[in-house]
């Protein structure tokens, strides 16, 4: 794919996920439902154009401490997930009423991570989506923030929105915000920021230059944008920040204007499998390598054996989610483990011959066969 194909992308996507953050749905008295009604239009003008549109909504929490008459997000865990409860409710209620102007049905769909990190559960909630799609429902997705821990979030919204335009194969994925798009420096303290129209490759000042500060609703913030903006890149996926506060943003966009920052996705693809155990899945522990064994997976496409192990942190069980590390700390890949860490701590550093005699049986050379593993450096 080349890199001057911005208006090719948004003229061949079928299939677009369309993210809106709390910047953009939060007003001073709660929800902001004029840029609800105006995001629901634009959907629906694409829906006509014959695109899939999933939507990926923030407001929960604003619309909930607006009912419940609190000025700031709590703190306590349990109040959080009541006020999410309250104004989830209120939330897909505006925008049941904002779509039924143009005769548009959608769907309420609440996701955790623990959903999509279950492989069943997975490609169920995937089944779920397209069914809504085949039937020209919107879905309108939201983490489920009433039984979400720290353990099973997402995040934020951003990391939620790229995760399933991963699952759902999406061609594009517009992430909505109250900014034009991503700044080489915050505009919000330096009159000299410019904004950055095009983004071939996300580089760590880039992400470092990335606003972490959050708003007063969200959780998120530029940085988090970008993160998500990666995933969704090394994927395939094409990436724009645009401004969500501005009229008629989705049309135009799609209508070819260049809005927003646009980032070039990779020009290979990862399988859907490979993006669950890349980016769908949590580390339950890490292995760490030597630079033989490094370099093997790295520059070869080899597996995992264990002669080129060198420590295994945490205690996970076969078939578990790990992370590879090199010894100078560089993530090299992730992959789903042939051994429990019990298992493998006893044949690491090893010969595959020897693997019998230690064990009792060798049901497997590799410890990370390459075709469950994703290079990740």
């Amino acid at each position: 794919m080349k890199n001057d194909d911005r208006q090719s992308c948004f003229a061949r996507a079928k299939r677009v996920v369309i993210k809106a953050g709390s910047g953009v749905l939060t007003g001073k008295d709660g929800l902001n439902l004029p840029a609800i009604r105006s995001i629901s239009k634009g959907i629906t003008a694409l829906t006509d154009r014959g695109l899939e549109v999933i939507y990926v909504s923030s407001g929960a929490m604003a619309c909930g401490m607006k009912k419940v008459g609190l000025a700031k997000r709590p703190l306590e865990l349990p109040k959080c997930q009541a006020i999410a409860a309250i104004g989830q409710a209120g939330l897909i209620m505006e925008y049941e009423k904002a779509f039924a102007r143009y005769g548009r049905q959608v769907a309420q769909v609440l996701l955790t991570n623990e959903d999509l990190s279950n492989r069943k559960r997975y490609l169920n909630a995937r089944n779920t989506l397209y069914t809504l799609l085949a039937w020209d429902v919107v879905p309108i997705i939201n983490e489920n923030d009433t039984v979400a821990v720290d353990e099973i979030k997402f995040g934020d919204n951003d990391n939620l929105a790229a995760m399933v335009a991963m699952m759902m194969d999406a061609d594009l994925l517009v992430n909505l915000t109250d900014t034009d798009g991503l700044y080489d420096k915050d505009p919000r303290t330096c009159d000299e920021a410019r904004m950055i129209p095009s983004v071939h490759k996300i580089t760590r000042e880039m992400e470092k230059t990335a606003s972490r500060l959050p708003g007063a609703v969200g959780t998120g913030g530029m940085s988090s944008k970008v993160m998500a903006a990666r995933k969704a890149t090394c994927c395939g996926i094409p990436v724009v920040i645009a401004n969500g506060l501005k009229k008629n943003v989705l049309t135009d966009l799609f209508d070819g204007k260049p809005l927003g920052t646009f980032f070039h996705p990779n020009a290979q693809k990862l399988c859907s499998r490979k993006r669950w155990i890349a980016y769908s899945l949590k580390a339950a522990g890490s292995i760490t390598v030597d630079a033989g064994a490094a370099m093997a997976i790295k520059k070869k496409g080899k597996s995992l054996l264990p002669g080129g192990i060198k420590t295994v942190s945490g205690n996970f069980s076969q078939g578990a989610p790990v992370d590879i590390i090199s010894e100078t700390g560089e993530l090299i890949a992730t992959g789903l483990v042939n051994y429990s860490a019990a298992d493998i701590k006893k044949i690491m550093g090893q010969k595959t011959s020897m693997i019998p005699k230690l064990l009792g049986g060798k049901p497997y050379d590799e410890v990370v066969h390459r075709n469950n593993m994703v290079i990740m450096s």
